[in-house]
């Protein structure tokens, strides 16, 4: 098998994979993935497409992750890994788009607007 690459988003990180046959290692960032995501939610979130079409262990997974925090960027793994389990089996298709792996989140900050205090909210209004 050779190299397969993809690309998640998320929020503002992105996340660029590269994918090859082996024992199930995941670099993030020259780091392992419980180094750089310590928290054992973040290290599920990246795994769960793995989980799903029970391919942990098969795949080295080298990931180059930029932008957002910690959550964003683990998302972004997430959308990066099922695109490529996809690119390598097309019947990993369907049990990752049940799950809802395959859709790229559109949701993102809304920019300030003038004459408010954020994007929504305006200054406190006072009568006296």
């Amino acid at each position: 098998m050779e190299v397969i690459s993809s690309i998640g988003r998320r929020k503002t990180s992105v996340a660029r994979i590269y994918m090859t046959a082996g024992k199930g290692e995941i670099v993030v960032n020259e780091k392992s993935v419980k180094e750089y995501f310590p928290s054992e939610i973040l290290q599920t979130i990246v795994m769960q497409p793995l989980d799903v079409v029970d391919a942990i262990g098969n795949f080295d997974i080298k990931v180059n992750v930029d932008g957002g925090g910690p959550k964003g960027q683990a998302e972004a793994i997430r959308l990066a890994v099922s695109r490529a389990l996809v690119e390598v089996d097309t019947e990993h298709r369907p049990p990752l788009k049940k799950e809802g792996f395959l859709t790229r989140d559109p949701r993102m900050v809304e920019r300030k607007k003038y004459g408010r205090r954020k994007a929504r909210r305006r200054f406190q209004f006072s009568k006296r």
